[in-house]
């Protein structure tokens, strides 16, 4: 299990610090919308605390879309001025506020699902627009181990908390904001806040995607075993994925 923990959530983090590199950043961030972080950890939580407590897990992890996008709104809006510290620090603070107050909102999946709508709404309509051409990128060796690190930290960290957290907490920090805090302040150190808004408006196109997954769990889990339905939830995500990306492609 601990082999699990250090390695699944990493080796995802350095695929798509790769598709960064090879597809630039709306790609990435596109990519980054995947449950690549939050799928592993509700696995190895599953695993350890059964599937009732996943399928809370699971519903708390779709409504933290909302979290998520509280941060982008945040570090996207702030970083057109100020340093990539105080973007991270107004990113987190928004993240922080968003997802305690809906640790205290109701855990079912019909207010989860509003809340993941409403998320990807306002983002949609307020993340700040550019027209700045996409840039060839370059990642060191020690951005991406610290990055791989970074997930094998998170994913420790729920998994271990989790009894004392509950499954709305676990669910929660399961999407905590990591690949995005991650790829948006090295984004603006390198390449300026322009890249990070294309990036963090392409993780808006693949929320849908996130979003199947999480649904697709709920159902699943009290039906199937766990390997089958994280297998189905994982198959789901990606068609979705493919969808947006095919409908995007149309409306350009």
């Amino acid at each position: 299990m601990i082999f699990l923990k250090l390695t699944l959530v990493p080796f995802f983090l350095f695929a798509v610090s790769m598709a960064a590199v090879r597809w630039g950043p709306s790609v990435a961030g596109w990519l980054a919308a995947l449950p690549i972080v939050t799928g592993p950890i509700l696995y190895l939580l599953v695993l350890e605390q059964g599937a009732v407590f996943g399928v809370g897990a699971a519903a708390a992890a779709l409504s933290a879309i909302f979290a998520s996008e509280a941060f982008n709104l945040a570090y996207a809006w702030t970083c057109r001025w100020y340093h990539y510290c105080i973007a991270a620090l107004m990113g987190l603070a928004a993240w922080f506020a968003a997802a305690t107050g809906l640790t205290n909102m109701p855990g079912t999946p019909l207010f989860a699902l509003g809340a993941a709508l409403l998320g990807v709404t306002l983002a949609q309509t307020f993340l700040p627009r550019t027209h700045a051409a996409s840039k060839v990128i370059s990642i060191t060796r020690t951005d991406l181990l610290l990055r791989m690190a970074a997930g094998a930290v998170l994913t420790l960290a729920v998994t271990m908390l989790s009894v004392s957290l509950g499954a709305q907490w676990s669910g929660v920090l399961s999407v905590f904001p990591l690949l995005g805090l991650i790829l948006s302040v090295s984004s603006q150190r390198a390449y300026g806040p322009d890249f990070v808004v294309r990036l963090l408006r392409g993780m808006v196109l693949g929320r849908f995607s996130f979003a199947a997954f999480c649904l697709c769990l709920i159902w699943m889990l009290p039906r199937q075993n766990v390997e089958i339905a994280f297998l189905i939830s994982s198959a789901a995500a990606v068609c979705v994925q493919w969808a947006s990306r095919q409908v995007a492609a149309a409306t350009r």
